[in-house]
């Protein structure tokens, strides 16, 4: 039987199946997905369990030997198998075929695995797997679904987020389930329960480097050139990677370039900005950058990203630092010189 996610804790509540397979390649969906089982199984007295991890040269006779050892400790028990790769092998397939084909009683076979291609979810192995038990296929969170899913950790936390707070934790951490659950706990420990609004968030979910490259962003799209030099320099000098500037830069230029694009369509800043859920602190920053680029001219500049890219992973002669510096400062709306260089700040 096939269930998303979502289905699986009102079918834990009964007896359980004997047979559990979990596949995704969300890594903490998966790991939440089986700890239910695990905990459920629990509950139910299976309190032994026998931990299997398939790497290279793993013996399939192995789960079979489990599969067939009599528990010393407990009547139920889990057989906990990690095939982390989803490609249990010819030798494999068989051992997992054959099991669900028989599987013993008072005993359930928990299996997680990477994400399975759709060939291999047709796959005979999968199929009877299928037969035997339940089959939890963990696709990721796209981007409609993300915001829902922040806020309800947030409110399992015991936190009530703003729409703001939770489209930019959301934004902070770019579909990182695991990042996302990290920033929430911080925020918890810091503050406890209650109200966290869009300022809360830009206090307590910081890069490690002082200046992060979101205030960059932020920077730029305000038309603030010379505090975008400042806080590149900060960055450079924190270690930052300069991928990860050129990520947000980058990132904020697609985004920009679809708004420009409806506004060249004749649709008013302010619908943008509410169509594409900017946030409220970055409404004013984002609606001036939209009166002074073009579609054409966001376009240029996301070209230019593409250069500058190939600077950082030395395809092109030229400083990463400068590169980056000037497409900010073009993003700023300013104009910039190719023998700019970084100057240490007063």
């Amino acid at each position: 039987m096939q269930i998303n996610p979502e289905q699986l804790d009102s079918r834990l509540q009964g007896p359980l199946a004997p047979v559990y397979f979990i596949s995704g390649d969300e890594p903490l969906r998966v790991m939440e997905t089986a700890d239910a089982v695990r905990v459920q199984a629990r509950k139910q007295g299976y309190d032994e369990r026998e931990v299997l991890a398939v790497q290279p040269g793993f013996d399939w006779r192995t789960l079979e030997s489990a599969a067939g050892s009599l528990s010393l400790f407990s009547q139920r028990r889990v057989i906990d198998l990690r095939l982390p790769t989803g490609k249990p092998g010819d030798a494999g397939s068989k051992a997992l075929r054959a099991y669900a084909e028989q599987p013993p009683e008072e005993t359930v076979l928990l299996i997680t695995a990477g994400k399975l291609d759709q060939s291999a979810r047709r796959s005979k192995w999968v199929q009877a797997l299928d037969r035997a038990g339940v089959v939890v296929f963990v696709w990721p969170l796209d981007s409609q679904q993300f915001p829902a899913w922040v806020r309800t950790r947030m409110r399992q936390r015991g936190l009530e987020p703003t729409t703001e707070a939770v489209s930019l934790l959301a934004e902070r951490v770019e579909g990182n389930l695991l990042a996302c659950v990290q920033e929430i706990d911080k925020l918890y420990l810091s503050q406890g329960e209650g109200p966290v609004d869009a300022d809360a968030i830009t206090a307590m979910v910081a890069d490690s480097a002082r200046f992060d490259v979101f205030t960059l962003v932020d920077a730029a799209l305000g038309g603030d050139g010379v505090r975008c030099s400042r806080i590149l320099h900060g960055l450079q000098g924190e270690g930052v990677a300069a991928p990860m500037v050129l990520w947000a830069l980058s990132r904020e230029l697609r985004q920009l370039t679809m708004m420009s694009d409806a506004v060249a369509g004749g649709e008013a800043i302010p619908r943008v900005l509410a169509r594409f859920r900017v946030w409220q602190g970055r409404k004013q920053a984002t609606g001036q950058a939209l009166g002074r680029l073009s579609s054409a001219a966001c376009k240029d500049l996301l070209r230019r990203c593409a250069e500058v890219e190939r600077v950082i992973k030395g395809r092109a002669s030229g400083n990463p630092w400068d590169e980056l510096l000037q497409l900010a400062l073009l993003l700023a709306g300013l104009t910039v010189f190719p023998a700019m260089r970084f100057q240490q700040p007063a």
